[in-house]
């Protein structure tokens, strides 16, 4: 019974990031019923617990295809995802085997928590908590992002970004804004730090 009652906890959590995320979303039974990013991270933390059972392994595979194909965004069933993460809109996500993902993070369509190696072991990047990826991002390999970093839409991370960093552009360079973390605001616009030249 204690188990069900974590189980529904986290699911109500995963709720209220999505509401908080989101000033489209008006009510939890409005996320629950039509976010596909809510629906694909429960389906996730289902199959992450079959995961865990060597002889469930294939079940866990099944219905992460299943998520995917219902929802468009793939978790691998042994990516780690912490607590309140929100999938913003969905489509075309992709967290792969070996990723990492801490608590509070934010995550656009299109964003990509790839590999670059074909080698077994970690291969997918690590994100620390408070991350925001933009749309159409791509982090790709072991690559480490630090808590209350950002990255700026369709970006390419191959490299580690520090805490409370933004990584822009292609191959993403780091900036680091003056202020400090605690005194900016969580959507801070990460293009405002790309520099155009003409």
């Amino acid at each position: 019974m204690a188990r069900a009652r974590g189980l529904f906890g986290v699911f109500a959590e995963d709720l209220d990031a999505a509401r908080a995320h989101d000033p489209a979303a008006r009510s939890r039974l409005e996320v629950a019923l039509a976010y596909p990013g809510v629906h694909a991270l429960w389906a996730h933390r289902a199959a992450h617990r079959l995961w865990q059972v060597s002889s469930l392994r294939l079940p866990a595979r099944l219905l992460s295809q299943f998520a995917r194909a219902v929802t468009g965004i793939e978790i691998h069933p042994a990516a780690r995802v912490g607590r309140r993460l929100f999938i913003d809109h969905g489509m075309g996500v992709v967290i792969g085997e070996t990723a990492v993902v801490g608590d509070d993070v934010m995550l656009y369509h299109g964003v990509t928590l790839g590999g670059r190696s074909l080698n077994r072991g970690k291969r997918h990047p690590t994100l620390g908590d408070r991350v925001t990826v933009g749309a159409g991002a791509k982090v790709l390999g072991p690559v480490w992002i630090g808590d209350d970093a950002q990255v700026g839409a369709n970006a390419v991370v191959v490299k580690d970004v520090p805490a409370g960093a933004v990584a822009v552009g292609i191959p993403a360079r780091i900036r680091v804004p003056k202020a400090p973390v605690a005194e900016r605001s969580r959507n801070e616009d990460p293009s405002e730090l790309i520099e155009y030249s003409i």
